[in-house]
């Protein structure tokens, strides 16, 4: 069987967007983490997944949410994709965040912000998929951030 080391290393040769999930809790308190496993799953309906490791601060809070928002984080958001992976971080500061229709938390000037409904959850290992199906997209122009190999990368001018 393969070590945790050796898989990390494999997936690290693996370049990936870097994304924010946010929610919030029942009370109305913001949540969020930095996530890189992130990816379309459907176009009719449209829905995506996000992965959460178990052991998150923020774990119990997207357990039970009925929604959540993923911001796409462009080039230059590297402290921002920081903050969010920090678990001692003030993640909802000034100047980071802006609101879904339905209110919850985007990163201001993101590539693309998407507001989702619970589909459903699953068990995966250490990990907690969430399936959400997309009520709401915002679109800025940009170039994405890119994390390949432990670290964050630019791919310069993309056009579309």
């Amino acid at each position: 069987m393969t070590s945790p080391d050796a898989f990390r290393t494999a997936m690290s040769a693996f370049a990936s967007g870097v994304t924010v999930v946010t929610t919030m809790d029942e009370g109305g308190k913001p949540y969020g983490f930095t996530a890189t496993s992130f990816c379309s799953v459907s176009l009719s309906p449209p829905l995506l997944l996000v992965c959460l490791a178990q052991s998150a601060k923020c774990y119990p809070v997207f357990a039970s949410c009925g929604r959540f928002a993923v911001s796409m984080l462009r080039d230059g958001q590297d402290e921002v994709a920081l903050r969010f992976a920090d678990t001692r971080a003030d993640k909802f500061g000034a100047g980071v965040a802006t609101q879904t229709p339905a209110g919850l938390p985007v990163v201001d000037s993101a590539l693309c912000g998407i507001e989702c409904s619970i589909q459903d959850r699953y068990d995966a290992g250490d990990h907690m998929l969430l399936l959400g199906r997309v009520d709401w997209v915002h679109f800025h122009s940009g170039d994405p951030l890119i994390y390949f190999n432990r670290a964050f990368h630019r791919l310069g001018s993309v056009r579309s």
